[in-house]
């Protein structure tokens, strides 16, 4: 053990800061001595103790208690023991204690405990600031606790992403010189994970309602603040670049499940089917009108008259759930159904909770019977069990149900948020796990239904999600947004963000869940102003993680709401969707297999292009298209008379774009004016793209044997790994899957395709592949083209072949 005392003037400039911060009353902590052991290091301080615990080179955890003890904490939120020891060497100098690994060198100031991270050749990654971590007794709803605090120094040329999905916020693309509340409610969220283009992530391991304040001191520190906590916990990451920091985060909280292919096609849903003949009718005009689709949705109140919770589909407007269900199979459709959280009184699975002390005090204010229904404690393990169970057995495995609809799980209590604060979870005080009733209760389904529904992959849609909710499933969907304009633009930064957050699968309503100005609620979607935001919804839709159309309204892609004008547009985006399949489901093998991102924000790719920072509406989709949505109204109402018909673009530097629509290329590096006619979404392709393609079909499985059209753009070189598997169960798992690579040689002009790599039940042994270089009017729009510049026949032997 080494020891030193505290050294009020190591030097000049560390007593000035010293001087600066008591001054304004902000208590510092100071080492007394350090000691090293298999994972890490604990400091003693004069005021409680610090631990950095060394996870990985690359993931350090920090924790920091006034408290006499470290207190004991089971993780939510990250789920790796971190049991391999990371080497790592302890030396001091000059006032400074060095951890050292193979990738970091992180110094510790004794005389503040601040903490620097540096990469290996001396630069400055991050840096607490001097006031660093903090703790402040506070009493809240008349619970005694301690808010707890970390600043970091934040550089001018700095740009912050992440924070989660916060629906109505206009402004959250980049964090850097603004605040965000973190508190999970009604129509706003909280992740607590925060991305910078210096190169490092944060995620803060506290579960209590928080607040970012990203413009501290003059705009050059920022501070995250937890009402509630017995220490300060937060995890380091160093990228550099997003997708290794993504890729850390993930080692942490745990990967995102495959799933099954039909989830990347098209959801029909509305606010609602009330009964099993409207449903059978959407599946009918669905397939009769070959439309593609492969989801159909049960929204809420399928158990009306009786009380929320009872599980039981009324048999009058149900009379065979079984068989409506078996209908939509047969037809290469899906099912997904809404169940909530939430007991009615006078049930018999509210008196199976009740008597075993399952049930909080926590309530939601149900507009539709004029009742307070009770949240069940989803923090406990016995109580998910027993919820899983009545729904497994009255509804879910019973019918054959394919995916979980997670409904009202902030929990919703309206304004009553103290309610919340007071709770007492089998856990603990809810104000200390005001932000995971999400992330708990999912684990509770993911769980149940592993083991339960072996054979048939997980899904859940969930409204909130919180840091680590990826493996459990859960896609996250940015709640009951608004049929405008306004929405649209804003749901796109928050799709950015959600999945910049580590949550891989993001989700909007297509064409927002209601109208706020008519009288139900329900859009009229025969205006042109409403047509024209549904196809714009639609255009982004497209481009998302999971497409879903739902809300209000009939508008399904057979309405009769949509003129013939419109009904083309969406179908030549829906088309296109499906095309792209083999493409998205590839992406979607690399986001489990790799911990890849598919929504991604213009800093995964362009982090050191400073002109991508502040960029709300603009994000690559995989490796190769750039995605620009048009979110303002160009066509009907009052604005059409304005003439605007083009939208912004800004193509990041230092690469050569397509124009996905004509071929055209342009070099990067500049803004232009892209045309937005109302079938057009501006739509980019990075050159060394290699996009597959697949036939035109009408769910996501259809004609697995079918030609592969193969768009090579040319300009540099690329690659792009193949990604096939059984499309549903969890035999992927265990190794039954199969990839292999497409090389383009620019210079050459020449495509190579790797050896395949490993099997699975029913693989294709052969792929045919259209081989297309895109230029001009060639290769161009989602239409098949008609004639490819090279056919290659695949066996799963490399081949290679010029152009």
């Amino acid at each position: 053990m080494k020891k030193s005392s505290f050294k009020p003037f190591v030097a000049t400039i560390a007593a000035c800061v010293l001087i600066c911060l008591l001054s304004a009353n902000v208590t510092l902590a100071s080492i007394i001595n350090y000691k090293k052991d298999l994972s890490g290091v604990t400091f003693r301080l004069d005021k409680g103790l610090m631990y950095l615990r060394i996870c990985k080179p690359d993931i350090i955890e920090v924790k920091y208690t006034i408290l006499e003890a470290m207190p004991q904490k089971n993780s939510l939120v990250v789920d790796n023991p971190f049991t391999i020891k990371t080497p790592f060497s302890v030396t001091e100098n000059g006032g400074i204690v060095k951890i050292k690994t193979s990738r970091l060198v992180i110094s510790i100031d004794k005389a503040t405990n601040a903490i620097t991270y540096k990469n290996l050749q001396g630069n400055i990654i991050a840096a607490e600031s001097g006031s660093n971590k903090t703790m402040k007794a506070a009493t809240i709803v008349g619970i005694d606790t301690y808010n707890c605090n970390t600043q970091f120094n934040s550089p001018a040329d700095e740009a912050l992403f992440g924070l989660g999905c916060h629906p109505e916020d206009s402004l959250s693309i980049n964090y850097k010189g603004r605040d965000q509340k973190l508190e999970i409610k009604y129509m706003t969220g909280a992740i607590p994970v925060l991305l910078s283009t210096k190169g490092y992530g944060l995620m803060w391991d506290n579960y209590a309602a928080s607040d970012f304040h990203g413009a501290q001191d003059g705009n050059t520190k920022f501070e995250y603040s937890s009402e509630s906590g017995k220490m300060v916990d937060y995890y380091f990451f160093y990228g550099p670049d997003f997708d290794q920091i993504i890729n850390l985060y993930r080692i942490t909280t745990g990967k995102a499940p495959m799933f099954g292919k039909w989830a990347f096609g098209l959801f029909q849903s509305q606010d609602r089917y009330k009964n099993q003949s409207e449903i059978l009718t959407v599946k009918d005009n669905y397939r009769q009108k070959h439309i593609p689709v492969d989801v159909v949705v049960q929204d809420w109140y399928w158990w009306s008259p009786l009380p929320i919770g009872s599980h039981v589909m009324d048999h009058h407007n149900y009379p065979d759930p079984k068989a409506m269900i078996d209908e939509l199979h047969k037809a290469n459709m899906h099912a997904m159904i809404s169940i909530w959280p939430l007991y009615g009184d006078g049930t018999n699975n509210f008196d199976a909770m009740k008597r075993k002390g399952f049930l909080t005090t926590v309530k939601w204010d149900n507009f539709v019977t004029h009742t307070f229904d009770t949240y069940y404690d989803a923090h406990n393990p016995k109580a998910r069990e027993l919820y899983w169970d009545q729904a497994r057995d009255s509804i879910v495995k019973r019918y054959g149900w394919d995916a979980w609809w997670v409904d009202q799980c902030e929990p919703d209590n309206g304004s009553l948020l103290d309610e919340r604060r007071k709770v007492v979870f089998s856990v603990g005080k809810g104000i200390d796990y005001f932000n995971t009733y999400s992330l708990e209760h999912s684990k509770g389904i993911y769980q149940g239904w592993r083991r339960d529904i072996p054979n048939k992959r997980v899904f859940c849609l969930i409204r909130q999600s919180f840091a680590g909710e990826q493996r459990n499933s859960a896609v996250l969907w940015s709640s009951d947004i608004s049929s405008t304009f306004y929405s649209l633009r804003n749901q796109v930064p928050q799709g950015i963000n959600a999945c910049v957050s580590g949550i891989p699968y993001w989700t909007s309503d297509i064409g927002g869940y209601m109208s706020r100005v008519s009288k139900d609620g329900i859009p009229d979607w025969t205006l042109p102003q409403y047509r024209e935001l549904f196809t714009r919804w639609f255009q982004f839709g497209t481009f998302c993680p999971i497409m879903r159309i739902h809300g209000k309204g009939e508008r399904a892609l057979f309405s009769k709401n949509w003129d013939e004008n419109t009904r083309a547009v969406l179908l030549k985006y829906d088309k296109l969707r499906y095309r792209l399949l083999p493409y998205i489901y590839s992406l979607a093998g690399k986001t489990t297999l790799d911990n890849y991102t598919m929504m991604r924000s213009l800093a995964f790719d362009f982090r050191t292009d400073p002109n991508v920072y502040s960029i709300p509406d603009q994000y690559m989709f995989g490796p190769a298209f750039l995605v620009n949505p048009v979110t303002k109204q160009l066509y009907s109402g009052a604005n059409a008379s304005a003439g605007e018909t083009t939208r912004k673009v800004y193509l990041p530097a230092n690469t050569k774009w397509f124009d996905f629509w004509t071929g055209e290329s342009r070099d990067g590096g500049q803004t232009i004016d892209a045309p937005s006619p109302i079938d057009v979404m501006p739509l980019f392709v990075k050159a060394g793209s290699v996009i597959p393609m697949g036939p035109n079909v009408e769910y996501a499985t259809q004609n697995p044997s079918g030609a592969i059209e193969l768009r090579i753009y040319p300009g540099a070189d690329g690659s792009f790994k193949y990604y096939e598997d059984e499309n549903d169960g969890y035999n992927y798992e265990k190794g039954k899957y199969a990839t292999f690579t497409f090389k383009w040689n620019d210079k050459l002009k020449q495509l190579s395709i790797s050896d395949r790599k490993g099997s699975f039940a029913g693989m294709q042994t052969k792929h045919l592949f259209h081989v297309v270089l895109v230029k001009p009017g060639h290769g161009v729009s989602g239409d098949v083209t008609e004639k490819a510049d090279k056919t290659v026949s695949y066996s799963g032997k490399a081949i290679s072949v010029k152009l």
